[in-house]
């Protein structure tokens, strides 16, 4: 599974790499890229993201990776009393596929993303009753998305669902960041 995930970012960078490496220094497009730190959505709890399109253009089809923690109860067996929760913040790496839709004139977009979501450690995120934990989820992103046509101050919001296990968990996400 890890090596999957691996091997999925490391497919992402190197496509984001040979996009970059084919423009010349002087056709650099605002807006392409952004940075931003997330509430909520694919990385689950918190996240800091990078988003990038594959083609010279603000919108269309791209990607997004990031690094965030999620904070859930483990079930731990102390072999004397049966079993025990603890509270435990983990590491996620969300990565997604995502296209943005929008005017070239307008601040005005709107982003659909599908993807997965690595989480380090087998937690219950959803509280279900049963032994359905994991540490992969499916990921849905449906974004309005504020970005300025020349880069700058960029915000977004949206419906987040995360699947797993039979189970789709509704979800929002609230991101701040800068394009460039």
């Amino acid at each position: 599974m890890k090596t999957i995930l691996f091997c999925s970012v490391l497919f992402f960078v190197s496509i984001s790499a040979i996009a970059q490496s084919e423009e010349s220094p002087t056709s650099k497009v605002p807006g392409r890229s952004a940075f931003y730190a997330e509430l909520g959505g694919p990385g689950i709890l918190f996240s800091a993201n990078i988003d990038s399109r594959f083609k010279r253009s603000p919108f269309g089809w791209g990607f997004r990776a990031g690094l965030g923690f999620v904070t859930a109860e483990e079930e731990i067996n102390n072999g004397v009393n049966g079993y025990e929760y603890e509270t435990r913040s983990v590491l996620t790496v969300p990565v997604q596929i995502n296209y943005i839709f929008g005017k070239p004139v307008s601040v005005h977009t709107f982003e659909v993303g599908a993807g997965i979501t690595y989480v380090g450690k087998e937690l219950d995120i959803f509280n279900n009753s049963d032994d359905n934990k994991s540490n992969l989820y499916g990921t849905a992103s449906f974004m309005y998305r504020r970005q300025p046509k020349d880069g700058g101050f960029m915000w977004r919001i949206g419906f987040t669902p995360l699947i797993a296990a039979g189970y789709i968990q509704p979800s929002g996400a609230v991101g701040v960041g800068y394009s460039f």
